[in-house]
């Protein structure tokens, strides 16, 4: 493990792997790397052609977390792994990870180019809308303890998840990882803002990116992910849109590896 040191002194906790131009992979909500096997099984994929960074978010895993939370210092963790990585890197963004890095990329940072799979975009009356009190109910949950429920709002509300499911979910080991994690859902709420409103994406908020952009989604996915990646492709300059088929939002690092490699070496 290395650690790096971000703007306002939180230590940023990072593995590296292989030879080659610098690749970050950015998280979704939970995901860290004792947490997400995805991850590490793509990083192994592409080590052969990038050096693969693949991180804990702040709040995460072994990283720090140093008060008061702001989508701004998620963005300077960025930039120190960036730092880190040699002064510029590819982005991988995962779900709310890709927003992330997309913020990334419209703040200025040295982004060659980005990679975004599912952005968790509500554009339309495809599904419901999130609650517009959803960041305060989610946060204030994990900060009253309730951290189980703040999880299970998260699956119902942000991911749709039927109510009958989350019985049998709480008995799998990974729940109680998720757990220890509940306070960072507020923070995605953060990163997402208004685009699960189901109302069209805000025209101007990533105008200022110039690095290439692949906005990609799984063809077995809801449909919403294709209206939302269908969305972000229209606001976007320099961007390429795919669909791997036969894929869901849990989409095969095997699948994936590939495409990712092509459109990066473009």
């Amino acid at each position: 493990m290395d650690v790096a040191i971000s703007r306002d002194g939180t230590r940023i906790a990072y593995d590296r792997r292989g030879s080659g131009p610098a690749l970050i992979l950015v998280d979704g909500a939970l995901g860290h790397r004792a947490f997400n096997p995805h991850g590490a099984a793509l990083a192994g994929l592409l080590q052969d052609a990038f050096t693969v960074y693949t991180y804990d978010r702040r709040g995460r895993g072994d990283s720090g977390d140093t008060a008061p939370y702001a989508v701004e210092r998620e963005i300077e963790d960025l930039e120190a792994l960036i730092r880190d990585a040699g002064g510029r890197a590819h982005l991988f963004g995962m779900s709310s990870g890709a927003v992330l890095a997309l913020d990334a990329a419209a703040h200025g940072l040295a982004v060659e180019a980005l990679a975004l799979y599912e952005p968790p975009f509500i554009v339309d009356g495809s599904r419901p809308p999130l609650p517009p009190d959803y960041a305060v109910r989610v946060g204030a949950l994990a900060a009253e303890g309730r951290r189980a429920e703040a999880v299970e709002y998260f699956m119902t509300a942000a991911l749709g998840l039927p109510a009958e499911l989350l019985g049998g979910m709480r008995e799998d080991p990974s729940f109680a990882r998720m757990e220890k994690v509940a306070h960072t859902l507020a923070y995605d709420a953060a990163v997402i803002g208004g685009t699960m409103s189901g109302v069209p994406l805000p025209p101007h908020r990533w105008a200022s990116v110039t690095a290439p952009v692949l906005v990609a989604d799984g063809g077995k996915s809801e449909h919403t992910f294709a209206d939302g990646a269908d969305a972000l492709a229209a606001v976007l300059r320099d961007v390429r849109r795919a669909t791997l088929d036969g894929q869901t939002h849990d989409v095969d690092p095997e699948v994936l590896a590939p495409v990712l490699r092509d459109f990066f070496a473009h």
